[in-house]
């Protein structure tokens, strides 16, 4: 059974489709990467599945429960995560105040996760007490991940995660990531670095007009010929 899988699902904007018929399905603890050009339905996707946009057709299992259209707070309890691309920290709180956010629908002593980020991300341990606002958006958006790591996810959902970050960044950010999936983390993400996306993933999909045009292993994709002539010639599809 998948550990998400996402069958023949419609959504959009103002009642017009974005997507039309997208079907992603992840295994526990894999790594899936969504790439394609712009208006593809790449982010669009994710944020259907995680509830912020309504499904018309077709449906989400997640751990073999259907939770289509489900709130994200119900999301987040079963075990989803999501980090937007944009204003995913809370600028003006320290990094600390910001992972306490991230588990604020904990009950229980949560120290030991503090500790565990903390780990994934070093640089974010001596500047705890920073605002978040102040770091660099490679820091930031380790703070977003961080957060979200809080609740303790069984599927992690990052949008864009290297998203105007320098190169260093990008290759930490990847580094991270391969990281905390290999902690027992599954990872679903939209990038627009698509080869360096591709090259760590399980599994990747590629989207163009709100359809899947090709499914398969992150190596499969980078070594197809039409895969690499289409969305992988010359720059990274955004």
């Amino acid at each position: 059974m998948a550990l998400l899988e996402i069958s023949g699902i419609h959504a959009g904007y103002g009642g017009a489709n974005i997507l039309n018929g997208v079907s992603i399905a992840i295994e526990a603890e894999e790594i899936g990467v969504i790439v394609g050009p712009n208006g593809a339905g790449k982010s669009t996707t994710l944020k259907a599945l995680f509830g912020l946009l309504s499904i018309s057709k077709g449906n989400v299992t997640f751990e073999g429960r259907d939770v289509t259209n489900t709130p994200p707070e119900s999301l987040v309890k079963q075990g989803l995560s999501f980090v937007p691309q944009e204003y995913n920290v809370f600028p003006t709180m320290s990094v600390h105040e910001n992972l306490e956010m991230g588990a604020y629908v904990r009950r229980d002593d949560f120290r030991h996760l503090v500790d565990q980020v903390y780990g994934f991300f070093p640089p974010l341990k001596d500047k705890r007490r920073q605002p978040a606002g102040e770091l660099s958006g490679g820091q930031r958006q380790m703070v977003a991940i961080g957060r979200a790591l809080m609740t303790e996810p069984r599927l992690l959902l990052l949008d864009e995660p290297t998203a105007g970050l320098s190169p260093l960044f990008t290759g930490e950010i990847f580094e991270r990531i391969v990281a905390i999936n290999a902690a027992g983390t599954g990872i679903l993400m939209v990038e627009q670095n698509a080869r360096q996306a591709l090259a760590i993933a399980h599994k990747g999909f590629v989207l163009a007009g709100g359809q899947n045009r090709f499914t398969g292993t992150g190596q499969e994709l980078l070594d197809d010929p039409e895969v690499a002539k289409s969305f992988l010639g010359g720059e990274d599809q955004p």
